[in-house]
């Protein structure tokens, strides 16, 4: 005699027809194709938990880039004269400096224009 999987299986279809609320049609009704869409999710969560980390660092640097260029100093240059100054501030901290606080962020490009001799 075989075993059906009754309480066991409607668990586990429910927990995952759960997961798939607010997908459009049967992606949410039927078990089969919100298994799919749960799963494809899924993928998505993984991939883009890493993306975000590239998303962000991308626009720090676009940032420090447009606050640096008010002071006639490309990006680049401006890492470079900070490394040699052995200013250690992480790019999240200057990119927020160069929006909320351009006079700080102005003393750093001063420090960096500095140690480089331009």
């Amino acid at each position: 005699m075989r075993v059906k999987g009754g309480f066991v299986t409607r668990r586990r279809h429910n927990k995952i027809l759960r997961s798939t609320r607010g997908q459009h049609s049967g992606r949410h009704r039927i078990f089969s194709a919100a298994n799919q869409a749960m799963m494809k999710a899924g993928v998505y969560q993984y991939r883009d938990r890493r993306n975000r980390k590239r998303d962000f660092r991308r626009l720090w640097i676009q940032r420090i880039n447009a606050g640096a260029r008010e002071h006639g100093l490309s990006y680049s240059r401006l890492m470079h004269g900070l490394k040699v100054a052995g200013v250690e501030l992480n790019r999240k901290l200057m990119a927020d400096m160069a929006v909320n606080d351009p006079a700080a962020f102005a003393r750093l490009v001063q420090t960096a224009q500095q140690a480089v001799g331009s």
